[in-house]
């Protein structure tokens, strides 16, 4: 694993060229251009709040709907689109890999951390809306960057784990949406944690997005308690599934040039 990440320093300027091309490639040629970092999200809050907020009146914790969704599809937009993009690297870019070496965690790297810059522009549009609606960040949000490096880890760690598979077997890139829609709804983002039934607590507390979304929506808000007990659970699954995702891409790499 040393001689592994001393290589992944020595090609990290391919890291960065491979990041910086997706992020160029992504809006190639579109009318709106780094708009629709904003308008999956948006559009998104947008029916959340209409469908659940206004006519099933789902509560919101005294947070406007439209901002209390808002404030939690940023990070799932991002981990959402980043796992898939993640998990779909290895096949889309089989011409590479098959014909030159470097570090094959690259591929599923570079979506994941390409991704934040459509997450900083999502923010921006965050922070608008809470001037809006009168609302100020409190100092919470000093966890921001502990929250994302958290959030970045987990995309990471899932999609080295569904990049691997989806080499071998490609029913995977048909599961990724299917598997993504039912963690949208495993997460607290369209409902508040205090109507979760007791029984169905552990299963929810069991996702690792968990305690990030909390506590990304909570750092937000003054007032708001952060749940630490929740985030550190959320914590040490993230790290468990990033150490799984690594060993696990690791151990498979050998054979990607071989069965793609």
């Amino acid at each position: 694993m040393g001689q592994y990440f001393r290589e992944i320093w020595q090609y990290r300027e391919l890291f960065y060229f491979m990041i910086w091309r997706d992020v160029k490639v992504r809006y190639k040629q579109t009318l709106l251009g780094a708009a629709w970092a904003v308008i999956q999200p948006f559009c998104t809050m947008v029916v959340f709040s209409l469908f659940f907020g206004k006519m099933a009146k789902v509560p919101s914790d005294g947070i406007p709907y439209p901002l209390f969704t808002y404030s939690a599809l940023i990070p799932w937009t991002y981990l959402s689109v980043a796992v898939t993009n993640a998990g779909n690297s290895l096949v889309a870019s089989s011409h590479l890999f098959t014909k030159v070496y470097f570090p094959r965690v690259a591929m599923p790297a570079s979506p994941v951390f390409s991704g934040l810059v459509d997450f900083g522009i999502a923010t921006v549009v965050l922070i608008g809306m809470m001037f809006y609606y009168g609302y100020a960040p409190g100092w919470g949000i000093v966890l921001w960057p502990l929250l994302i490096l958290l959030l970045v880890m987990l995309a990471l760690g899932v999609g080295m784990v569904f990049a691997a598979l989806n080499v071998k077997y490609r029913d995977v890139r048909y599961a990724l949406p299917f598997l993504t829609q039912i963690w949208l709804f495993l997460t607290p983002i369209i409902y508040p944690t205090s109507i979760i039934p007791a029984g169905l607590r552990p299963l929810i507390a069991a996702n690792p997005l968990f305690g990030i979304i909390e506590a990304f929506r909570s750092t937000l808000f003054a007032g708001r308690h952060t749940d630490f007990q929740s985030l550190g659970v959320s914590a040490a699954m993230t790290l468990a599934i990033f150490a799984l995702g690594g060993f696990y891409f690791r151990r498979m790499e050998r054979t990607f040039a071989d069965i793609v």
